[in-house]
């Protein structure tokens, strides 16, 4: 299947989770998230969910992190859609973020972070077994990431796809994805 096929797919299978489906998927995630390594990680850059897309909830790994990992700093995106690109910030708390005009909670007072990352978890609506993911299509994250060296992270609520038709030279590809039952190791190609 193409792109375009898989996010109608995927989409509506979503839109079918109830939001008690959701949170315990989301638990689920978390759980997976917790098995990582992260004693070399300073930096994480963590996606905020589109509760009206049904989006895993990364509230949940952000207190996780804050708990047991407090030495870590979070950031998270503000995105631009005149230029398609993000600027990154520190978390800063949720009374720091508002809604933008397409529904997406983004930090509003927040000091940009400019310097390197060590991980990044990347928001997606499939991923296949060679690592590639399909987000919503507008390349937010494929330019963000592009040649830049970092852990790049997926979070998926369901198993990966066979492969996706239509990868082109601007996809790239993910490390690790972690669904509820397990998480997805890509080779270095």
């Amino acid at each position: 299947m193409n792109k375009s096929e898989i996010r109608k797919t995927v989409q509506r299978q979503r839109r079918l989770l109830s939001a008690e489906q959701v949170h315990t998927l989301s638990v689920k995630l978390l759980e997976q998230f917790a098995e990582l390594d992260l004693s070399s990680v300073k930096i994480v850059h963590i996606f905020l969910p589109i509760k009206q897309k049904q989006e895993p909830d990364t509230f949940l790994i952000i207190e996780w992190l804050k708990k047991y990992y407090p030495e870590i700093k979070i950031i998270v995106p503000k995105a631009d859609f005149d230029t398609a690109l993000m600027t990154h910030h520190y978390y800063d708390g949720i009374a720091d973020l508002a809604l933008n005009e397409y529904q997406i909670l983004e930090p509003q007072k927040a000091a940009m972070h400019t310097g390197e990352v060590d991980m990044v978890i990347v928001p997606l609506l499939a991923f296949d077994k060679d690592g590639y993911r399909i987000g919503y299509g507008k390349g937010f994250y494929d330019r963000f990431l592009q040649g830049i060296s970092t852990q790049k992270i997926g979070l998926s609520f369901f198993d990966e796809l066979n492969v996706i038709d239509d990868i082109n030279e601007h996809d790239v590809r993910l490390d690790k994805c972690i669904t509820p039952n397990r998480i997805y190791v890509f080779p270095v190609t």
